[in-house]
């Protein structure tokens, strides 16, 4: 596979730096490459998809990745992309995140391959040996100010500000690419389009430090057809933890794709072949309400990130919720497919009358209404249509023993947890 091929077919080159020499190098021998992560939260979200799955893809084309958690640099925050300073978190937060963050990058690279195995790495292990001296005289002397000022990393921060330690972090993460590439050979680091100025900065140390030939590459920040930022919903990030953002909503996210973005998407997330993509595409042009693009992709996402069983419940989900026939769910996929409906906790002993139940979540704004809602056929409890207003609730209409899913007209569901 020519690796860089793919890449353009997928549109995930950006930027790059002497393309002919590095697929000179590329067709030679395996490459050493890396992408950062910083663990500035205690989870990937799916902006970091595209870094983490184009290691992937150097994998499978036979060369060695690197994953560089910013055990360091995450102590000190990277100003790209970003208009305000951050904020800085202890010692023991980044650590701990950084676990995380490793534990995470395991799920999409071989460490095991006996050929071409991923390799972790931790800048802190580097930086924090550093002293203030031997940055300043060792490091800090190969870059001018005015080089710094011209990054637009820095100079699109001028006008709100940017502290000295933020100017800094271009030149730890241009050491972590001198570094890697002393200790472990690594002549390429691949990064979002906004890492373009550290990656560059890496280049001009390594090569004013050693004269070795490195590289680097840029893949497209991801933006939606209409113009908003991708990655983001009404709830915030979209995690790749699954307690953060659970399977069925990260489906959810993947299936409410555009039909504008969906091969766009398709060609940037997946590792569907040409053909596979080619014949999508065509079916978004032809049947559009279909949206078999979108389900191909949903699933085929879900199941990368969290599992095929997840998926697979992701879709039963995702099914059941549409047709209204909510009794085959079980208490987690309930929990999961509930999760940003109003949820009202009530006691686990009592028995309660339908009309009450609607006024405890909130179904209903008074017993008149609850009535007249029953009575036009207008709630469903468990799936199930109920029309008697004097019914009264037992443990044993409860699903699992403890979940009740009312649905009031079309769209309006509540979940009532006893407990």
């Amino acid at each position: 596979m020519d690796i860089l091929q793919e890449l353009r077919y997928r549109g995930l080159i950006h930027q790059l730096t002497d393309e002919e020499g590095l697929t000179k190098k590329l067709s030679e021998e395996p490459v050493v490459l890396y992408a950062g992560f910083d663990p500035t939260a205690d989870s990937l979200h799916i902006g970091h998809l595209l870094p983490i799955l184009c290691l992937k893809r150097f994998q499978m084309a036979g060369h060695l990745p690197v994953a560089l958690v910013g055990g360091g640099t995450g102590l000190i925050g990277d100003p790209s992309g970003r208009s305000t300073e951050r904020s800085l978190n202890t010692s023991d937060v980044v650590e701990e995140w950084t676990d995380k963050l490793r534990g995470q990058l395991s799920q999409f690279l071989d460490f095991e391959s006996t050929v071409n195995p991923a390799r972790m790495a931790n800048n802190y292990s580097w930086l924090g040996e550093l002293n203030v001296i031997t940055f300043l005289r060792d490091i800090g002397k190969n870059f001018s100010v005015n080089y710094m000022l011209a990054k637009d990393s820095v100079d699109s921060r001028l006008s709100n500000g940017i502290s000295f330690t933020e100017f800094s972090y271009m030149i730890l993460q241009a050491y972590d690419f001198f570094r890697m590439n002393s200790d472990i050979n690594c002549s390429l680091q691949v990064g979002g389009s906004d890492q373009w100025g550290n990656i560059t900065a890496g280049l001009e140390l390594i090569g004013k430090s050693t004269g070795n030939k490195a590289f680097g590459l840029t893949m497209p920040l991801v933006i939606k057809s209409d113009g908003t930022k991708f990655g983001k919903t009404a709830g915030g990030a979209v995690w790749l933890d699954a307690e953060k953002t659970s399977p069925y909503q990260f489906y959810q996210f993947w299936i409410n794709t555009d039909d504008n973005d969906v091969v766009t998407f398709l060609k940037y997330f997946t590792f569907l072949t040409r053909e596979q993509i080619a014949e999508l595409e065509e079916q978004v042009k032809l049947s559009p309400e279909k949206r078999e693009a979108q389900r191909v992709l949903a699933r085929v996402m879900t199941e990368l990130v969290h599992g095929e069983d997840a998926a697979l419940s992701a879709i039963k989900i995702s099914e059941v919720l549409f047709s209204g026939n909510v009794e085959t769910l079980s208490g987690r996929e309930i929990e999961e497919a509930f999760k940003d409906v109003p949820s009202t906790e009530l006691s686990g002993n009592e028995e309660i009358g339908l009309v009450d139940l609607l006024i405890a979540v909130k179904a209903a704004p008074s017993k008149r209404q609850a009535r007249q809602d029953i009575e036009s056929g207008a709630v469903s409890l468990n799936g199930i249509k109920v029309s008697d207003v004097e019914k009264v609730l037992q443990s044993s209409d409860r699903m699992e023993g403890r979940y009740i899913v009312i649905r009031r007209g079309k769209r309006n569901y509540y979940l009532a947890k006893f407990v």
